[in-house]
């Protein structure tokens, strides 16, 4: 029973703990969360303030703004007001200026209307008096105004004519002195400012080797490596005329530079083999075709000429190998093109385009195309197909005279060729010609009759001619140095130009004893 009561008692004690705990944890709770609410919403409190305060500070800054801009908008609109203002001043003092001046012009106007009434008059009257004058003068002089006019007229013409004629024989002749004193004066400026070397081609290229052992081993077994070379470059090599050197021989020059190059290579290499040679040539060929185009490149740059097509950059690099006449074809158009440039600058022209027309005037001897057309009319064909001004083509295809010359670039470009060519020195031909040439000029001299001797002097270009002074007269002399001139220029081709003085002299020849 005591058991009983106890357990009653333990289990109403820990029924009444549990509920105690209960309302304990739940009046705590309650009150937690109270805390947490009055907490929130003081936060809230605060930014809700924070946020007022931001927005209050974000519409002061706007306001700023938006007063600054209406201020900035106002004083432009002052100044928009201010200038016109004083456009309207403006405008007002000139209404004012010009009614003043239209009162001017109106009094100006009325005075000359006066004036022209008098002048009118005064214009009626001299006619009356002219009329009056001219009618007394008929009677004195028996002849009508109508008539006097005419014989007039014709005694002022017949003056006038007189006078022009001996007026136009003064200009052309003082033309003619001054057009030749004038021309000498450019030609010689030219020449002199436009000095230039002169390099002479050969047909033939050495290559020296230090030893027979490297001239066996160029040759190789049975000879198949020279003729290897020989067939790869097209270059004729003679190793047996000339100890510790081998001659490389042929009429192109690129060849010869491939040739000589490759030997070279094959040479500092030591591996001389047919698979080599052709390795190397090729190579060679490469290079060679890469030295042209950065040749043609230096060359346009150094002569100040821009715009040119590629080909036509890579042609001019051709020039470097080939030649005319044994003068290198490069230099001998570098030089006309700047002899174009002096003369066309002395002669008020275009230098641009005088100094391209000089570059490119031989550009057909090294053209791809190999047509049987003359060098300067192929030439102009190339010019014409890369869009060259049409100046320029003139002056290309008219150089030798195959084509009209159209343009004063064409005579420049002609001119300064013959004097690059006839430079002393500058050009090289085949002795045997050249003895043929100066025969047939003394031969064409001596068929003359009165002719007593004749000399070819100063490289061909001088023709003296001794006629006999019982025989020919002066007149005759004269004669027969145009004649002589004619006929050689109808049949004989020659650089330059040929001097002919005839000469005709008494000698009174007797003995003191």
């Amino acid at each position: 029973m005591d058991v009983l009561v106890s357990i009653t008692v333990g289990l109403s004690g820990l029924i009444l703990g549990v509920f105690g705990a209960m309302t304990y944890i739940r009046r705590s709770s309650e009150s937690k969360s109270k805390f947490i609410i009055k907490e929130a919403q003081e936060k809230a409190e605060v930014m809700k303030k924070e946020k007022i305060l931001q927005a209050k500070e974000n519409f002061l800054q706007l306001k700023t703004l938006h007063e600054q801009d209406v201020n900035e908008r106002n004083q432009q609109i002052a100044r928009i007001e201010n200038k016109l203002k004083q456009r309207e001043g403006q405008i007002s003092q000139r209404l004012e200026e010009l009614q003043r001046k239209q009162k001017e012009v109106d009094s100006i106007k009325n005075n000359l209307s006066t004036q022209i009434e008098q002048v009118t008059k005064k214009e009626a009257e001299l006619e009356k008096s002219t009329r009056q004058h001219i009618e007394m003068l008929e009677k004195i002089s028996g002849m009508t105004a109508e008539e006097a006019k005419s014989d007039l007229i014709e005694t002022m013409k017949d003056e006038a004519k007189t006078e022009a004629l001996s007026f136009i024989k003064d200009i052309a002749d003082e033309a003619k002195i001054t057009a030749q004193s004038e021309a000498k004066k450019i030609v010689i400026e030219t020449i002199q400012r436009t000095a230039a070397e002169h390099t002479i081609e050969n047909t033939v290229s050495v290559f020296n080797i230090e030893s027979d052992e490297i001239k066996g081993r160029i040759i190789g077994r049975e000879g198949r490596n020279i003729r290897t070379l020989e067939s790869l470059t097209g270059v004729e090599i003679i190793i047996d005329d000339s100890p510790d050197a081998i001659i490389l021989s042929s009429f192109d020059p690129i060849r010869r530079e491939v040739a000589r190059l490759s030997l070279h290579k094959l040479v500092t290499d030591g591996r001389i083999h047919p698979a080599r040679i052709e390795e190397v040539v090729a190579k060679t060929q490469k290079q060679v075709e890469q030295e042209i185009i950065e040749t043609g490149k230096r060359t346009t740059i150094d002569l100040g000429i821009h715009g040119l097509h590629h080909e036509l950059i890579r042609l001019i690099g051709k020039m470097k190998y080939r030649s005319s006449y044994g003068q290198n074809l490069l230099h001998h158009s570098i030089e006309v093109s700047r002899l174009c440039a002096s003369m066309a600058a002395e002669l008020g022209l275009n230098t641009k385009k005088a100094k391209r027309a000089g570059l490119l005037h031989d550009i057909g001897k090294v053209a791809d195309n190999d047509a049987d057309l003359p060098h300067a009319i192929l030439g102009m064909k190339v010019a014409e197909k890369f869009k060259e001004n049409i100046e320029i083509i003139n002056a290309i295809g008219a150089h030798h005279d195959e084509i009209e010359m159209t343009s004063l670039l064409a005579p420049i470009v002609q001119v300064c060729d013959a004097i690059s060519g006839a430079r002393p020195g500058a050009r090289r031909e085949v002795v045997e010609a050249y003895i043929q040439r100066l025969n047939k000029l003394e031969e064409l001299a001596l068929s003359y009759p009165g002719v007593v001797k004749t000399y070819a002097i100063q490289a061909g270009r001088e023709l003296r001619v001794i006629v006999g002074a019982d025989k020919i007269s002066d007149t005759e002399a004269n004669r027969i140095s145009f004649d002589l001139s004619k006929k050689i220029q109808d049949e004989m081709t020659y650089p330059g130009q040929i001097k002919i003085t005839v000469i005709r002299e008494t000698r009174a020849i007797s003995f003191a004893k």
